[in-house]
């Protein structure tokens, strides 16, 4: 192989031909065109000047730059490293060259005719149409040159690249018709000749005889090119040589064409490609006897699989012979149709024509046997089809076939069995099952039943689900179908209704043998009840049990029955495997092989066909006594909750009970004496989380116990206390606690008050009580029951310890944590030494004290009891128990308020993965997480995703537990906040309203979770600026809390805390501060100085303070907090991040500019790392900087903040969200700022317009935008629209928050500043003067002097009193002002410079000059004092 060098010098040459090791090379394809660069032009020693000013040259060059791209010295191009002249080299060449291409390291194809615009963009749109179109897919050489190399990389013709093999696969699929597998590298030997040859149809060469080389790669011959032997001859020699490739030198005088009239009738097959190859794999290796055994289920499609191997494949064997394979007549009559054959292609063939056909079938099979066993003849191929009674051991049927007399002696030639049975051993098994790809189902009933489209047809999809991928049964379908104008969705409920009358009437099908589906298994069903009548019992038996899953043990029940076929079966395991076994063997029963936990024996399944065939033939009279017995089988495995693995066997159970519960309702079966096994049947639909189906069963049961037993029997009022749990978890509280009741006074008067059964239903009677919210009686029952169970069964009896942890739970609730803390300790102490530390009972002890500990804020100690109850539970119960996945989906919630987002996912998720898997997709408990998974999202931001979850929860809730019960009313309440958070104000209350009208229903006006949704209408009222409304629901909740839990209960004091944030937003500034003051004390006190909800109102305190420019202690509050959360919560939560953002509003408020923006770009940092860049937390942040950087004079940065956050927020919440109408309300301050006086305008009118559509045009917030609108036209000169606007505000302002709230005497403020511009000074000093006395009474005398508008208004103020010649009164005021912008802003600040400069004027005017007012005022210094309200982020803690 001649190459082509690029030395270091950028110089080009030949590196001849050695017999040492090719050194690795890149290979150009291309198309040749004019001036192409050839051997001679390149020789040693030839002058190149010419030969680099060819066309040609540019591929050359092109090749040797990627070559050294891609770390290849040495590349290949075909018009100049092949002497063309030398006939002997050409030829070695043309037969070399496929192995030349797929030996390359790179191949680059280089097409000239595509062009890619240089747009900076990779859009395929600008060269797809060109690549399609190009010269380069219709050449024939460039065939092998696309098929052979493992990587090839597009490019067009200014040497840009397209993509590669891969990348473009799909395209390059569509335009060359040749499959994807043979384009990734299949061994070309896979594909059929006619396949390969259909790749090259389309392509031409210039050379006619080329048509024909350059397949020879492709084909895997090698042939001499003879150039003008003509393209006819050519292609009969290269058909010759793949001929005796295949069929040897010497096929011709064994040649049999293929005989389609011996072949069953072929039906529209669906390509099974996976089987298809496998056979081929198999059945290739022509050096010894291949033989391949197709088994499987009747009907499965077998036959149709062996034609059309041998349909593909024909052209490798020189004969290909069908014999029927179904008994030994069958088979030698088959022998004596291959003599026949043989013999009208060789005529002249002795041995065959010498033996009489009619006559002697044993010597025709005996000779035929003979002429394939010679040595030359040894490319045959033999299909023995419908061997289904193979001759075994145990099968005595005198019609079994021995199919070894009817195998050739010799090892050579290739054998494909097809058969039911799985005992024939003769080759490699291939089992054919079902087909897996509901499309191929599809394509089979749209072929047979000629309806096209049916491809997203729900109807025809549900059909095609029910027959399960059962070739026979799809193409009975469609055959029926064909004939009649019935829908998919009618032939469907006839299936299940009326299946034999279906069967019987649907058209015959010419491609099965046994013509039926009804018909198709019955010959099998007959051998295996000769062999063994067990196994024909146990499968007429199956059909009152559910198809899937059937086992030993659950059948071992049965064995009381009097029926010896049936005692035997389940007498013990051996007989039961023995009978399964045969079942197995002919294809009818197939065993569990899933991967899936399992508790017990693994199960056996029938395909679902299969299952109607036994109910409606087998069973054609329905027996009720055995449906009785697959009814007590069930009932009688369901295991105890205290067994090991109980959840994997009761899943296993769930499908036969759902089976046999449509018996009962359809009075199938006789249910007189069942009492027990409906009781069985109501825990097993209890555990599993069917509360409708446990109510119908456990009535079934209590109607029998009470008929058969008497109503207060000890087993009737076992049913009656579990109708009360049952109840207690519907939410159906009040029925609960009668059923309760009635259980504990039958218990009481039969087994005394003192029994441990009274004590337990005591229990629960507490349970359901602490679920009411009546806590005292809840005490009071748990109290009763372990002193009872403290004197029956000692103090650490397990039962005991269950209730000592009730007790816990119920302390915890409270908020009496110490005390749920020493249960819980009592609890664990007693289950480590009654039951081990491992133990489930204990573990869950454990996890409780995991929840106590996140209760507490102790964050770490909660992780660690987490963990250990993970570890010890997946030890005890495996990962995928639902216990184990409680405590993982408790490790999610913990981790979420650590804000460890990514760890929360990834628990959730694995929770909602094995609860799916577990208890199904609709289980309370799968919902649960699906519910805290919606909470994760929505904290992060990602309400799309959250509002996904919720309402997949409240779906799944309102179908299983109803529209009322309390956890559904928990996932509405949910979506309310989440609706709230959306600015889906509307949507919020109607939620709100609806679980607060449900929760006063099912749980009282005064039950704490209805006080929770209180509490949370309080805050929407808050946010919707319904400050009155917010008011009276927050001092509901507080009174309903006190009373119901106590006045120190943390739930108590968050309600206390966000009637301090309410405070705070009406300018109640000292009912404010004495709400937090409340709420801080007693956190400190349940919770503990350092606890999260504590810090955040510490955080809220230091808010207050900074509202009240007492600005050291609000640094005080916010450092505490601060600290605080970096120690519990690390530094880069984003419950820490929201305090760091705070101080940043603090530190801007005081001037310190550099510190705030230091603090806000800690904030996003955190926040863009914790929460992502368009999280609204983190684009709150970005708001905030905005303000800043507008305050600094920074007007591109601020600029830039602001649309950064107006784009998130857009995206995120909305156009006309209220988070992202303040980030155009501040844009609309910056233009303002600017002099950019229309869009601020614009800016403004927008805000106004979307919040006064969202929040009313009353809103505190509209009213900010309506001041700032008024400041706006002040500075246009528009006086009366300003005043307008102003006074707008100011009224709404004094309805909303009161005369003298520090937002109303803003805008009083901005009304003087106006009145001053328009000389009106008596109005302006009225307005001065009201909100500076405002202040003082809002703030406190000895706080106004750091509080910025406060120290306005003073500067303002003292201008008014210069201006009217009030010199002493404006300096008192200056100095006034100076001492509190010293204070709070530095000496240096501008405000401290221009009241300095204001005072030394006095001065001057005090020593007798007479002092202008221009020089008292600068220009525009009583615009730049006039307050437009700039919107930060909440200040939440």
């Amino acid at each position: 192989m001649r190459l082509l060098q690029r030395k270091p010098n950028g110089e080009i040459v030949f590196r001849e031909p050695t017999s040492g090791e090719v050194p690795a090379y890149a290979i150009l394809s291309h198309t040749w065109e004019e001036e192409e660069v050839v051997y001679q032009d390149l020789k040693k020693g030839k002058d190149k000047s010419k030969t680099v000013n060819k066309a040609g040259w540019r591929k050359i060059q092109f090749c040797a730059k990627q070559a050294a791209v891609d770390g290849l010295e040495y590349f290949w191009v075909d018009t100049c490293c092949i002497d063309k002249k030398n006939a002997v080299e050409l030829g070695a060449a043309i037969n070399s060259m496929f192995r030349w291409y797929q030996d390359a390291a790179r191949c680059y194809v280089y097409l000239s005719d595509v062009s890619k615009p240089d747009t900076g963009v990779d859009d395929q749109r600008a060269w797809g149409e060109a690549f399609r179109k190009s010269r380069w897919f219709t050449r024939g050489w460039t065939l092998q040159e696309l098929i052979a190399p493992r990587l090839i990389d597009f490019f067009s013709s200014e040497g840009g690249r397209l993509g590669s093999k891969l990348s473009l696969e799909s395209i390059i699929c569509e335009i060359t018709g040749i499959a994807n597998k043979a384009l990734r590298g299949d061994a070309l030997s896979n594909f059929s000749i006619r396949e390969r040859r259909s790749w090259a149809e389309h392509r031409n060469t210039t050379i006619e005889e080329d048509e024909a080389y350059c397949l020879i790669g492709i084909f895997d011959v090698s042939m001499v090119p003879n150039y003008g032997e003509r393209r006819d001859q050519a292609f009969r020699r290269l058909e010759d040589k793949i001929h005796r490739m295949y069929k040897g030198v010497d096929f011709e005088q064994f040649a049999v064409g293929l005989n389609l009239a011996s072949f069953p009738e072929a039906t529209q097959f669906v390509a099974r490609e996976k089987e298809l190859s496998k056979m081929h794999e198999l059945l290739q290796d022509h050096s010894s006897r291949s033989c391949v055994i197709l088994h499987g289920l009747g009907g499965m499609g077998k036959t149709q699989l062996a034609i059309t191997y041998a349909r593909r494949h024909k052209e490798k064997y020189t004969a290909i012979f069908w014999l029927n394979a179904n008994d030994e007549d069958s088979l030698k009559l088959s022998f004596r149709d291959v003599a026949q054959q043989v013999l009208r292609h060789h005529l002249s063939n002795s041995v065959l024509s010498s033996v009489d056909q009619d006559k002697d079938l044993d010597q025709v099979v005996s000779v035929v046997k003979v002429w394939l066993d010679s040595p030359q003849n040894a490319k045959w191929l033999m299909i023995y089809d419908n061997f289904d009674n193979p001759k075994t051991p145990g099968n005595t049927d005198d019609s079994a076939v021995d199919i070894r007399q009817f195998l050739p002696r010799s090892d050579h030639g290739s054998v494909i069995i097809t058969t039911r049975s799985s005992q024939v051993r003769q080759g490699i098994r291939i089992h054919v099952q079902k087909l897996p790809d509901i499309r191929e189902g599809l394509q089979i009933v749209s072929n047979m039943s000629g309806r096209k489209g049916i491809e997203k047809d729900p109807d025809a999809i549900a059909l095609v689900k029910e027959l399960d991928g059962l070739p026979l049964a799809l193409s009975t379908a469609g055959v029926y179908l064909e004939h009649v104008t019935t829908s998919f969705s009618d032939y469907l409920q006839l299936y299940k209704t009326s299946w034999l009358k279906l069967q019987t009437t649907s058209p015959l099908l010419d491609s099965y043998e046994d013509r039926t589906l009804h018909t198709t298994w019955q010959i099998t069903f007959d051998r295996i009840q000769q062999q063994n009548t067990a196994s024909a019992k146990l499968l007429k038996l199956w059909a009152y049990f559910d198809r899937q899953d059937l086992w030993f043990d659950l059948l071992r029940h049965a064995n009381f029955v009097d029926d010896e076929w049936i005692q035997k079966l389940t007498k013990d395991e051996l007989n039961f495997n023995e009978a399964i076994t045969l079942l197995c063997t002919f294809g009818l029963v197939d065993p569990d092989r899933s991967p899936q936990q399992q508790v017990g024996a693994r199960g056996y399944s029938v395909h679902s066909c299969v299952h109607s065939w036994i109910v409606f033939v087998l069973n054609k009279e329905w027996d009720k006594s055995h449906a009785r017995l697959a009814l007590t089988c069930v009932a009688s495995e369901v295991p105890d909750t205290n067994e090991k693995n109980w959840w994997l066997l009761q899943r296993r159970l769930l499908q036969h009970a759902t089976r046999q519960n449509a018996f009962i309702a359809d009075d199938k079966l006789d249910i007189d004496g069942l009492d027990w096994v409906f009781h069985n049947l109501g825990d097993l639909y209890f555990d599993q989380g069917k509360l409708a189906e446990a109510e119908a069963m456990y009535f079934r049961a209590l109607e029998g116990k009470e008929k058969a037993l008497g109503p207060d029997h000890t087993s009737t009022l076992s049913t009656v206390n579990n109708l009360g749990i049952l109840y207690s978890d519907q939410g159906k509280l009040a029925e609960a606690e009668a059923m309760y009741f009635r259980a504990l006074e039958g218990k009481e008067k039969a087994l005394g008050p003192d029994h441990t059964s009274t004590l337990s239903t005591v229990n629960n009677l507490g349970t359901l009580y602490s679920d009411q919210g009546k806590v005292a009686e809840a005490e009071a029952m748990y109290f009763r029951a372990l002193k009872g169970k403290e004197k029956a069964l000692g103090l650490d009896h397990t039962s005991t310890l269950d209730t000592v942890n009730n007790l816990g739970n119920l302390y915890k609730n409270q908020g009496k944590l110490a005390e749920a803390e020493a249960m819980y300790l009592r609890a664990l102490e007693g289950c480590e030494k009654a039951l081990g530390p491992d133990h489930t009972s204990t573990l869950s002890t454990v996890n409780n004290l995991g929840i106590l500990y996140s209760d507490q804020g102790k964050l770490a100690e909660a992780e660690a009891m987490y963990l250990r109850a993970l570890e010890g539970k997946e030890k005890a119960l495996g990962p995928d128990h639902t216990s184990t996945l409680d405590t993982v989906n408790n490790l999610g919630t913990l981790y979420s308020d650590q804000g460890k987002v990514a760890e929360a996912e990834a628990m959730y998720l694995r929770a909602l993965e094995g609860k799916e898997k577990a208890l199904g997709l609709d289980h309370t408990s799968t919902l649960d997480t699906v519910n805290n998974l919606g909470n994760l999202y929505k904290n992060q931001g990602k309400l799309a995703e959250a509002e996904a979850m919720y309402l997949r929860a409240l779906e799944g809730k309102e179908k299983a537990l109803g529209p009322d019960h309390t956890s559904t009313l928990s996932t509405v309440n949910n979506l309310g906040t989440l609706y709230s958070d959306q600015g889906k104000l509307a949507e919020a209350e109607a939620m709100y309203l609806r679980a607060l009208e449900g929760k006063e229903k099912a749980l009282g006006p005064d039950h704490t979770s209805t006080l929770d949704t209180v509490n949370n209408l309080g805050n929407l009222y808050k946010n919707q600026g319904k400050l009155a409304e917010a008011e009276a629901m927050y001092l509901r909740a507080l009174e309903g809390k006190e009373k119901a839990l106590g006045p120190d209960h943390t739930s108590t004091l968050s309600t206390v805390n966000n009637l301090g944030i309410l405070y705070s937003d009406q300018g109640k500034l000292a009912e404010a501060e004495a709400m937090y003051f409340r709420a801080l004390e007693g956190k400190e006190k349940a919770l503990g100085p350092d606890h999260t909800s504590t810090l955040s109102t510490v955080n809220n305190l230091g808010t207050l303070y900074s509202d009240q420019g007492k600005v050291a202690e609000a640094e005080a509050m916010y450092f505490r907090a601060l600290k605080g959360k970096e120690k519990a919560l690390g530094l880069d939560h984003t419950s820490t991040l929201d305090t760091v953002n705070n101080l940043g509003n603090l530190y801007k408020n005081q001037g310190k500019l550099a510190e705030a923006e230091a603090m806000y770009l800690r904030a996003l940092e955190g926040c863009e790392k914790a929460l992502g860049p368009d999280h609204t937390s983190t684009l709150s942040t970005v708001n905030n900087l905005g303000i800043l950087y507008s305050d600094q004079g920074k007007v591109a940065e601020a600029e830039a903040m602001y649309f950064r956050a107006l784009k998130g927020c857009e995206k995120a919440l909305g156009p006309d969200h209220t988070s992202t109408l303040d980030t155009v309300n501040n844009l609309g301050t910056l233009y303002s700022d600017q002099g950019k006086v229309a869009e601020a305008e614009a800016m403004y009118l927008r805000a106004l317009e979307g919040k006064e559509k969202a929040l009313g045009p009353d809103h505190t917030s509209t009213l900010d935008t309506v001041n700032n609108l008024g400041t706006l036209y002040s500075d246009q000169g528009k006086v009366a629209e300003a005043e307008a606007m102003y006074l707008r505000a100011l009224k709404g302002k004094e309805k909303a928050l009161g005369p003298d709230h520090t937002s109303t005497l803003d805008t009083v403020n901005n009304l003087g500043i106006l009145y001053s511009d328009q000389g009106k000074l008596a109005e302006a000093e009225a307005m001065y003067e009201r909100a500076l006395q405002g202040y003082e009474k809002s703030l406190g005398v000895e706080n106004i002097t750091t509080y910025i508008p406060a120290l306005n208004t003073m500067f303002a103020f003292g201008d008014l009193f210069s201006q009217t010649d009030r010199k002493d009164m404006a300096k008192v005021i200056y100095n006034r002002a100076l001492s509190g912008y010293t204070a709070v802003q530095g000496p240096s600040s501008k405000r401290c410079r221009q009241l300095e400069d204001r005072l030394e004027a006095l001065q001057i005017a005090s020593a007798g000059s007479k002092v202008g007012q221009n020089e008292f005022t600068e220009p525009g210094a009583a615009e730049s004092r006039s307050l437009k309200r700039k919107l930060p982020s909440w200040e939440g803690g």
